[in-house]
Protein backbone atom coordinates (compact mmCIF):
# COMPACT_ATOMS: atom_id res chain seq x y z
CA UNK A 1 0.00 0.00 0.00
CA UNK A 2 0.82 3.59 -0.67
CA UNK A 3 1.23 6.12 1.98
CA UNK A 4 1.50 9.54 2.41
CA UNK A 5 3.04 9.99 6.13
CA UNK A 6 5.46 12.23 7.94
CA UNK A 7 8.62 10.86 6.41
CA UNK A 8 7.26 11.49 2.49
CA UNK A 9 6.45 14.97 3.43
CA UNK A 10 9.75 16.00 5.38
CA UNK A 11 11.98 14.35 2.29
CA UNK A 12 9.75 16.27 -0.39
CA UNK A 13 10.26 19.64 1.54
CA UNK A 14 13.69 19.01 2.04
CA UNK A 15 14.05 18.64 -1.80
CA UNK A 16 11.91 21.48 -2.49
CA UNK A 17 14.12 23.43 0.05
CA UNK A 18 17.50 22.35 -2.02
CA UNK A 19 15.56 22.98 -5.33
CA UNK A 20 15.82 25.56 -7.83
CA UNK A 21 12.45 25.33 -8.41
CA UNK A 22 11.48 25.72 -5.20
CA UNK A 23 9.46 22.55 -5.58
CA UNK A 24 9.55 18.49 -5.49
CA UNK A 25 7.09 15.50 -6.18
CA UNK A 26 6.39 12.13 -5.49
CA UNK A 27 4.14 10.44 -8.21
CA UNK A 28 1.91 7.45 -6.90
CA UNK A 29 1.04 6.44 -10.36
CA UNK A 30 3.41 4.14 -12.00
CA UNK A 31 4.27 5.44 -15.44
CA UNK A 32 4.12 8.83 -16.88
CA UNK A 33 0.94 7.41 -19.49
CA UNK A 34 -1.24 6.53 -16.46
CA UNK A 35 -5.07 7.26 -17.06
CA UNK A 36 -5.01 9.17 -13.64
CA UNK A 37 -2.13 11.15 -12.61
CA UNK A 38 -1.22 11.05 -8.80
CA UNK A 39 1.30 13.39 -6.94
CA UNK A 40 2.51 14.57 -3.83
CA UNK A 41 3.69 18.32 -4.25
CA UNK A 42 6.06 20.12 -1.67
CA UNK A 43 6.11 24.17 -3.35
CA UNK A 44 7.59 26.90 -1.48
CA UNK A 45 7.13 30.41 -1.22
CA UNK A 46 9.86 31.21 -3.89
CA UNK A 47 8.02 28.60 -6.18
CA UNK A 48 7.10 30.76 -9.42
CA UNK A 49 4.38 29.02 -11.61
CA UNK A 50 3.97 29.96 -14.59
CA UNK A 51 -0.22 30.07 -15.06
CA UNK A 52 -1.08 27.64 -17.69
CA UNK A 53 -3.86 24.74 -18.28
CA UNK A 54 -4.59 21.50 -19.22
CA UNK A 55 -5.54 21.69 -22.70
CA UNK A 56 -4.17 18.79 -24.39
CA UNK A 57 -5.38 16.81 -23.18
CA UNK A 58 -8.22 18.14 -21.29
CA UNK A 59 -8.22 17.13 -18.03
CA UNK A 60 -9.87 18.76 -14.25
CA UNK A 61 -7.12 18.79 -11.46
CA UNK A 62 -7.80 18.60 -8.12
CA UNK A 63 -5.58 19.70 -4.92
CA UNK A 64 -5.57 18.65 -1.68
CA UNK A 65 -3.91 20.46 0.89
CA UNK A 66 -1.66 18.20 3.89
CA UNK A 67 0.30 20.60 4.61
CA UNK A 68 1.20 24.49 4.62
CA UNK A 69 -1.11 26.71 2.67
CA UNK A 70 -1.74 27.55 -1.08
CA UNK A 71 -3.32 29.97 -3.38
CA UNK A 72 -4.93 29.24 -6.48
CA UNK A 73 -5.53 31.20 -8.54
CA UNK A 74 -7.66 31.60 -11.64
CA UNK A 75 -7.33 33.58 -14.89
CA UNK A 76 -8.87 34.69 -17.89
CA UNK A 77 -7.36 34.65 -21.52
CA UNK A 78 -6.31 38.27 -20.60
CA UNK A 79 -4.98 37.76 -16.97
CA UNK A 80 -7.58 39.00 -15.40
CA UNK A 81 -7.87 36.93 -11.92
CA UNK A 82 -11.63 35.49 -11.93
CA UNK A 83 -11.55 33.79 -8.41
CA UNK A 84 -8.81 32.98 -5.64
CA UNK A 85 -8.80 30.47 -3.63
CA UNK A 86 -7.09 29.68 -0.40
CA UNK A 87 -6.14 26.20 0.46
CA UNK A 88 -5.41 25.66 4.61
CA UNK A 89 -4.15 22.43 5.47
CA UNK A 90 -7.19 21.61 8.84
CA UNK A 91 -8.73 24.71 7.78
CA UNK A 92 -12.13 25.91 6.25
CA UNK A 93 -11.25 24.64 2.28
CA UNK A 94 -8.74 21.70 2.37
CA UNK A 95 -9.17 20.44 -1.14
CA UNK A 96 -10.24 22.12 -4.59
CA UNK A 97 -11.34 21.05 -8.06
CA UNK A 98 -9.80 23.22 -11.29
CA UNK A 99 -11.94 22.46 -14.44
CA UNK A 100 -11.03 21.32 -17.49
CA UNK A 101 -9.05 24.39 -19.50
CA UNK A 102 -8.77 26.64 -16.73
CA UNK A 103 -6.02 29.23 -16.68
CA UNK A 104 -4.71 29.23 -13.35
CA UNK A 105 -1.30 29.24 -11.54
CA UNK A 106 -0.61 28.14 -7.51
CA UNK A 107 1.28 29.92 -5.22
CA UNK A 108 2.89 28.63 -2.13
CA UNK A 109 2.06 31.33 0.54
CA UNK A 110 4.00 29.57 3.33
CA UNK A 111 7.10 27.25 3.97
CA UNK A 112 6.68 23.63 4.58
CA UNK A 113 3.41 23.51 2.10
CA UNK A 114 2.89 19.98 0.92
CA UNK A 115 -0.76 19.05 -1.61
CA UNK A 116 -1.72 16.60 -3.10
CA UNK A 117 -2.82 16.39 -6.76
CA UNK A 118 -4.79 14.55 -8.87
CA UNK A 119 -5.91 14.77 -12.57
CA UNK A 120 -6.29 12.74 -15.86
CA UNK A 121 -3.33 11.31 -17.28
CA UNK A 122 -1.36 11.04 -19.66
CA UNK A 123 1.08 13.22 -18.27
CA UNK A 124 1.97 15.95 -21.25
CA UNK A 125 4.64 18.97 -20.48
CA UNK A 126 2.99 22.08 -20.59
CA UNK A 127 4.14 23.94 -23.79
CA UNK A 128 3.63 27.17 -25.03
CA UNK A 129 -0.41 26.56 -26.61
CA UNK A 130 -0.98 25.79 -22.72
CA UNK A 131 1.08 29.22 -21.27
CA UNK A 132 -0.31 32.19 -21.23
CA UNK A 133 1.86 34.82 -23.00
CA UNK A 134 0.80 37.31 -20.48
CA UNK A 135 3.36 36.00 -18.33
CA UNK A 136 7.09 35.39 -18.18
CA UNK A 137 8.60 32.05 -18.51
CA UNK A 138 9.48 30.37 -15.63
CA UNK A 139 13.41 31.13 -14.74
CA UNK A 140 12.82 34.24 -16.26
CA UNK A 141 13.92 37.99 -13.98
CA UNK A 142 10.41 39.35 -14.50
CA UNK A 143 9.12 35.99 -12.88
CA UNK A 144 9.87 37.22 -9.46
CA UNK A 145 8.06 40.34 -9.81
CA UNK A 146 4.99 38.26 -10.69
CA UNK A 147 5.10 36.27 -8.19
CA UNK A 148 5.00 38.65 -5.89
CA UNK A 149 1.79 39.98 -7.57
CA UNK A 150 0.40 36.43 -7.23
CA UNK A 151 0.69 36.59 -3.86
CA UNK A 152 -1.41 39.11 -2.99
CA UNK A 153 -3.97 39.24 -6.20
CA UNK A 154 -7.84 38.86 -5.61
CA UNK A 155 -10.27 38.50 -7.78
CA UNK A 156 -10.79 41.08 -10.06
CA UNK A 157 -7.12 42.25 -10.82
CA UNK A 158 -5.06 42.29 -13.67
CA UNK A 159 -1.58 41.64 -13.89
CA UNK A 160 0.45 45.52 -14.33
CA UNK A 161 3.07 43.23 -16.25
Amino acid sequence: MKQIDATLMDSLIKQAKESPRQRAHFNFHPELNDPVQRLCMAIEPGSYVRPHRHFDPHTWEVLMILRGSLAILVFDDTGKVLERTVLVAGGRIPAAELPQDAWHTLVSLEYGTVVFEVKQGPYRPIGETNSVSWAPAEGKPEAVRVLEWFRNAEAGDVPLI
